[in-house]
């Protein structure tokens, strides 16, 4: 058995979770900074570090009540140490290493990917994840910062197929709604406006998809594009804008249809072609950006009836800390902890395996 403790202050959100076993979430508390970035339209580096100041305290006093645990029945400390931005990672990261230097508790520093890959499986998803059956597993990550495709099979072994060539799905989202004066987050209040719009109205483009007659490169056959959507809709608005440079309210409606159609289309499109062509068993879709409604719609209709669909759980997608402590278990059980000195990371590095199949804890 074990009792882990999570650290999470990779980007605006600061959060603590104790999770049991590696599945069972005994408490998540999460502090928003949404309030604080969106007079700035996005998230501040600096000002994000300075929230997770005030608030790392208050989530971890709370995380523990809620579980009912105390410090010297956790038997580690798992904590985000990246990718993410650095001013931010860098607060939880020494917050977390104070406190497991001072309770004598192992530190496992995470990457924020794989966390929420794992997220996915959290609370009721122990036996899928580990049985061989699930494999080849594909995770697409999509949110904010990153639009990727990670190919894990039943060995442990990984290798990331596709990725952003430019901006990630959540940062389109984030910047249409800019340039639609919807606010900030962008993913969401997106799709509040498109609900009831008509998706089919407008036509955006589908990049690295050879949907409009030309052939998509062989190395980008798995890579997302969306710089070009986001170019279209700056046109768009030029086109049909008032005076005042907005849209009128029932072409704002289908415009943010139409364009949330054609990120969900990319995404949809690009994960089960790579589905097919790897014959994978699993699909999993996690990070922020699968909180949207339509894309959830869209992977249950589309998916094939031989391949499972795992979508994380609206409360797992985000950032949280449940995701840091579920998958910090696994590498507890394997002895693998940190050095006291870890660092940070601003970039996702390469990943050639997985911890959370038991075939690569095998072989360390």
């Amino acid at each position: 058995m074990s009792l882990i403790l999570g650290i999470e202050s990779s980007c605006d959100e600061t959060a603590a979770a104790v999770v049991r076993d590696g599945y069972e979430v005994l408490s998540s508390s999460v502090a928003s900074q949404i309030a604080s970035h969106a007079v700035h339209g996005g998230v501040v580096p600096e000002l994000a570090a300075r929230e997770h100041l005030t608030a790392l305290q208050p989530v971890l006093t709370e995380a523990l009540t809620a579980a009912g645990i105390t410090m010297a029945e956790l038997d580690a400390v798992a904590v985000t140490n990246g990718p993410g931005l650095m001013p931010a990672l860098l607060v939880g990261l020494n917050f977390a290493k104070g406190l497991a230097a001072g309770h004598h508790k192992p530190l496992i520093g995470i990457n924020h990917f794989l966390a929420h890959i794992y997220g996915a499986f959290l609370e009721d998803g122990a036996g899928q994840l580990e049985s061989p059956s699930s494999y080849p597993l594909l995770a697409l990550v999509v949110s904010g910062g990153h639009t990727s495709l990670l190919l894990v099979s039943a060995d442990g072994q990984a290798r990331q197929i596709g990725s952003t060539i430019d901006d990630a799905a959540g940062e389109a989202l984030d910047k249409a709604a800019k340039l639609l004066r919807l606010g900030y987050p962008g993913g969401p209040v997106m799709q509040r406006t498109a609900e009831g719009g008509d998706g089919n109205r407008f036509h955006f483009p589908r990049p690295l998809t050879g949907t409009a007659g030309k052939a998509v490169p062989p190395e980008h056959k798995y890579n997302f594009s969306f710089s070009g959507v986001k170019t279209a809709l700056l046109y768009h608005v030029q086109k049909y804008a008032d005076a005042d440079g907005s849209l009128p309210a029932g072409l704002l409606q289908d415009t943010a249809a139409s364009y949330q159609e054609a990120v969900v289309d990319v995404l949809v499109r690009k994960t089960l072609a790579a589905a097919r062509d790897f014959k994978v068993r699993t699909i999993v879709v996690a990070g922020g950006v699968a909180c949207n409604a339509v894309l959830r719609e869209r992977f249950n209709q589309s998916t094939p009836n031989h391949i499972q669909l795992r979508l994380a759980q609206r409360k797992h997608c985000t950032d949280n800390a449940a995701m840091v402590a579920g998958i910090g278990h696994h590498y507890f059980k394997r002895r693998l902890f940190s050095a006291p000195g870890i660092d940070a990371f601003a970039r996702l590095p390469v990943i050639t395996e997985v911890v959370f199949v038991d075939a690569a804890g095998a072989r360390q």
